[in-house]
């Protein structure tokens, strides 16, 4: 019997107000930021000298923000979806692949391109080399906690959604450093130092994995998963959002002098990282397309392989070459455009499901 292509009629879903507009929210960062770095050089600099040990480039107010930031989405990776990685494994291959085989191999090609290059006359090597690096760390990591939202935007199945993030979180633990070291070294003139990027990722992946785990089993324990994840989970989002934009402001005003001399280098910036970002989503599609998977696996999917974990990608910049770096601005500016990047990917998803056959997720 042949499976109808049909294009049902879909409600319209929205963005909370900071989630639409968080393009608008980063901008207000950015001019917050460099006002504090101008007016306040010394204020700046001593909060930019709070660093775990000297030399570690782990500055601590940040630390402090992120992980803020990290836990709450920890917390909402279930490792009991695994047992459901069998379901549809063509989809979580195809996401698997672009986002460990393509993506941050696409992206050292494009920064490489673009920084050497292309925009070779509007900057000196050395800023090249960061802007290669900050590119790179960002595309090494892929989206856990906003992939969610963009699965919810597309009429994506929730449970498979959560299994291709799991997954991608346990394989991050294990790839994300060695990728790093790899084509940072590769596609410019920066030494990684692997050491502290080792320290990044204890830091930033497997301690917040590990409390995020162990805070949501015993409060699952203590109170049920119904109250968790509709009663908890949603205290800690203003916690979120203010330590996110409050790290933005931290690392602008870190930056005030180079956005200042240098404003042109976020547009700049922004070229390769768009770039990447509409190759992998059209590609993960249309390897989605091509397996048979039904839309509400192809369409996270490529979403998946479209975003970034910009917040893990910012404090393994800031940890490598430290909260002032061009790699820490390259991450910034991928914040920057997530949001409207990530809204035309969803509706161009949206206006194809057409494409794919009207079968339902079981």
């Amino acid at each position: 019997m042949d499976v109808a292509l049909s294009s049902p009629a879909v409600s319209e879903k929205r963005l909370n107000v900071f989630e639409r507009y968080l393009t608008v929210w980063v901008g207000l960062c950015i001019v917050a930021g460099v006002l504090v770095g101008r007016a306040f050089p010394a204020l700046v600099g001593t909060l930019r000298s709070w660093e775990f040990g000297e030399g570690s480039h782990i500055n601590l107010p940040i630390a402090v923000l992120i992980w803020l930031m990290i836990v709450p989405m920890m917390m909402k990776v279930d490792f009991t979806a695994l047992r459901n990685v069998g379901r549809r494994p063509q989809g979580l291959f195809v996401t698997l692949v672009v986002n460990w085989l393509v993506k941050p191999f696409s992206m050292a090609l494009f920064a490489w391109l673009f920084f050497r290059f292309v925009f070779a006359a509007w900057m000196t090597p050395a800023e090249a080399d960061q802007y290669i690096a900050g590119c790179i760390i960002l595309a090494a990591a892929p989206c856990t906690a906003m992939v969610f939202v963009w699965s919810y935007l597309t009429d994506g199945d929730p449970a498979y959604t959560l299994v291709q993030v799991t997954v991608n979180d346990l394989i991050m633990l294990l790839l994300f450093a060695p990728i790093i070291s790899l084509l940072v070294s590769g596609a410019s003139s920066l030494t990684v130092p692997f050491a502290v990027l080792l320290y990044s990722v204890v830091a930033f992946i497997v301690i917040p994995l590990a409390a995020g785990t162990l805070i949501r089993i015993w409060l699952i324990g203590q109170h049920g998963r119904s109250w968790f994840e509709r009663d908890f989970l949603p205290r800690f989002a203003p916690v979120t959002v203010v330590a996110l934009l409050m790290t933005l402001v931290f690392i602008f005003a870190f930056q005030a002098d180079n956005i200042v001399t240098k404003p042109w280098h976020v547009a700049l910036i922004a070229v390769p990282i768009l770039f990447q970002v509409y190759m992998n989503a059209s590609l993960a599609y249309g390897l989605m397309r091509w397996v048979g998977v039904p839309y509400a696996v192809a369409a996270p999917g490529a979403l998946i392989g479209a975003s970034n974990f910009f917040e893990l990608a910012v404090a393994t910049a800031i940890a490598l070459f430290g909260p002032e770096s061009g790699a820490a601005l390259a991450t910034v500016v991928g914040v920057l455009v997530e949001v409207p990047v990530m809204l035309s990917v969803c509706h161009v998803c949206n206006r194809t499901r057409h494409w794919f056959a009207a079968e339902a997720v079981t």
